[in-house]
């Protein structure tokens, strides 16, 4: 078993991938109003929202737990719709020596978009498992975030 490792997944979303992008790009700290039962905050601890170098903090349930993680926005890319961050405390380096997650949202030709995840990682051994879960967590809250902007939008609709 090697200590490295990255794992992704593709989810088809509703929402335009502009949308989708600008939440985790500039207002991750909104999410915690979209998937209110997984993510209970996000805090901005240096920096400003939507830049890159600036670090936030997630407080959020997973499996169970409540769990925090302290990442570095590492790159915002608006033309490809893709935030990437790299965790620096917290839960998560328990079990790893280094984690980044990047999230990317790609249109789709007759509307909505795909959310692509990838998580990048090294374990501190051989022994922690592989972060499965986190890969279906980031894709439940995809999910909520989606629901969210499609109910907005048919408020919206009917104003």
């Amino acid at each position: 078993m090697t200590v490295y490792g990255k794992m992704e997944i593709d989810l088809e979303i509703r929402a335009p991938a502009d949308k989708f992008h600008n939440v985790f790009s500039c207002r991750p700290h909104h999410i915690s109003n979209m998937s209110t039962d997984k993510i209970q905050g996000v805090d901005l601890h240096n920096g400003d929202w939507g830049k890159a170098g600036s670090v936030i903090c997630w407080s959020y349930t997973h499996d169970g737990e409540t769990k925090v993680a302290k990442e570095v926005i590492e790159a915002i890319d608006d033309e490809k719709n893709s935030t990437t961050f790299r965790v620096i405390e917290g839960d998560l380096m328990k079990l790893y020596k280094n984690f980044v997650i990047v999230v990317q949202a790609t249109p789709k030709e007759r509307g909505g978009s795909v959310v692509h995840w990838t998580l990048k990682y090294e374990k501190l051994s051989e022994e922690v498992t592989e972060p499965y879960s986190l890969l279906q967590f980031c894709v439940n809250v995809s999910k909520d975030i989606d629901l969210h902007h499609m109910e907005q939008a048919q408020a919206q609709a009917q104003a």
